[in-house]
């Protein structure tokens, strides 16, 4: 069956698959940062070496910080209304299922971290899905108006955050300075090890970091993509994904895009001109991404609506059947990134500037979806998709 008679058959659309792919593309320029240099510096941490760095660096924080995991957070919510539907058309009790398949993501996201990337996502997900499984009799109103709000939550976050920096510079330089000099010391550890250890240290650090990113991502990020979660959950429920010429998407390309645009542009501009997370103009820039970034990604899913909608050319399936298997480009862009920055491959740990790094994540993310789509012209499902739906229905009822 191939990817048009298999999606009509499963009541899919292309958008969603199309959606996915695109910001499986944004993942990978965002991560390189923190797989190239050390967790906490990322390219501040002498990539930025040239003008072509910053305006690279610029670019990926403008368009794609934040903005692709929200475009992939959202689909989470759109996965899982789409599995209630299916436990729902057979007649099977979606409840097992899905812990299940959330256990599985825990259990990969853990191997991701150890194995291969400490920036891992699935863990985060695994844990902010149990508590979307709370909202799956939740009115569409319901979820916006709690989508919402979490929001809100993420943006106050960031910028209480960004307010202590502040204060602590002012009040307390020297804890401050401590502080700083403490993550500059865990740089230089990050050089040694990735990029001279072997890979039992660098598994081992990676670990250690993963404490770290568990807590501090989870409130720099974790409440912007439990809001795209229920935002993906209502869409299903609102049925507005089949439908590629909605007023609503004309809407967002209209008016949020630029908004979105303008304001994560001058965001990423202002965090240039930091040196770390301690410096109070970096937090600037990250405040204005993380409120703009909203407005972004829904001009983006209007664009997506757009270039879905009309004839399904040979580009679109292809890139489609890409996003069907993008659990599988996302661990194989984790090994691939690990293999190429990591002393264990081929060392190029902080080696070149954030252009070039940025070049490589690009070919790489490319890479994984062509992969991704070519295997789906021969198999149902990716191969990382066959193993988490083994588990997912193993024992199910």
């Amino acid at each position: 069956m191939n990817y048009a008679d298999q999606s009509a058959a499963a009541g899919r659309h292309i958008m969603p698959d199309m959606t996915r792919a695109m910001a499986l593309i944004g993942i990978a320029l965002v991560n390189v940062g923190v797989i190239s240099y050390p967790m906490m510096m990322g390219f501040f941490d002498g990539g930025l070496r040239t003008g072509a760095d910053s305006l690279a660096l610029w670019t990926v924080n403008s368009f794609f910080l934040l903005k692709s995991y929200t475009l992939f957070s959202f689909m989470f919510g759109v996965g899982f209304a789409y599995q209630m539907r299916s436990a729902g058309k057979v007649g099977k009790a979606f409840a097992p299922r899905y812990w299940r398949r959330i256990s599985g993501l825990l259990v990969l996201g853990l191997l991701h971290v150890a194995l291969l990337f400490q920036g891992d996502i699935l863990i985060i997900y695994a844990i902010l899905g149990s508590i979307l499984f709370l909202f799956r009799n939740a009115s569409v109103k319901k979820l916006m108006g709690w989508g919402i709000g979490v929001y809100i939550v993420q943006i106050l976050f960031v910028g209480l955050m960004g307010g202590a920096i502040y204060a602590g510079n002012i009040y307390a330089p020297e804890d401050m300075a401590l502080e700083f000099e403490k993550m500059q010391a865990a740089g230089v550890n990050s050089h040694a090890v990735y990029g001279a250890g072997t890979f039992a240290q660098s598994m081992e650090l990676r670990l250690k970091e993963w404490t770290e990113v568990i807590t501090f991502g989870m409130l720099m990020q974790g409440f912007g993509a439990f809001s795209f979660f229920l935002f993906g959950l209502a869409a299903v429920k609102f049925d507005i994904l089949a439908n590629t010429s909605a007023p609503i998407w004309a809407k967002f390309r209209k008016y949020y895009l630029p908004i979105g645009v303008l304001g994560s542009g001058i965001g990423a501009w202002i965090l240039l001109g930091g040196e770390g997370i301690f410096d109070p103009t970096m937090m600037l820039g990250m405040f204005l991404i993380v409120l703009f970034a909203p407005f972004s990604t829904a001009g983006y899913l209007g664009l997506i609506a757009k270039w879905s909608g009309g004839p399904v050319t040979k580009l679109k399936t292809f890139i489609a059947r890409g996003g069907t298997a993008t659990l599988t480009a996302y661990l194989m862009q984790g090994l691939l990134l690990s293999l190429i920055f990591n002393a264990y491959g081929l060392g190029l740990f902080a080696q070149y500037g954030a252009a070039i790094c940025i070049g490589i994540a690009l070919l790489v993310a490319l890479f994984t979806i062509v992969f991704a789509s070519l295997w789906r012209k021969k198999f149902s499902r990716g191969p990382m998709e066959y193993l988490l739906r083994w588990w997912t229905y193993f024992g199910a009822k």
